[in-house]
């Protein structure tokens, strides 16, 4: 019998200490699973951001790595001509 109560005192101490753990505190069980959400969302934004970066550095690269590249993303871009030149633009 004396084995019983100390295991129930024990028993009941740990399920406050749980308690207060897992739903009391200021960082929780929900708390904590809603910030690992957020760092999962974060990271994949990172990821889309580093995969965006390498993109427009390659393409970076290839306009001002001659000039031929980009004389023709000036005029495709922002209509730009040469002196003495007409541009006629068709829009469907």
């Amino acid at each position: 019998m004396k084995i019983l109560k100390i295991f129930n005192k024990y028993l009941i101490s740990f399920l406050v200490f749980f308690v207060l753990l897992f739903f009391v505190d200021q960082y929780n069980f929900n708390a904590h699973m809603k910030l690992i959400k957020e760092l999962r969302g974060l990271q994949k934004e990172k990821q889309y951001y580093l995969d965006q970066i390498a993109k427009d550095s390659t393409d970076f690269h290839s306009l001002f790595g001659s000039d031929k590249n980009l004389e023709k993303f000036a005029r495709e871009k922002y209509k730009m001509k040469k002196e003495n030149e007409d541009i006629f633009l068709i829009i469907d």
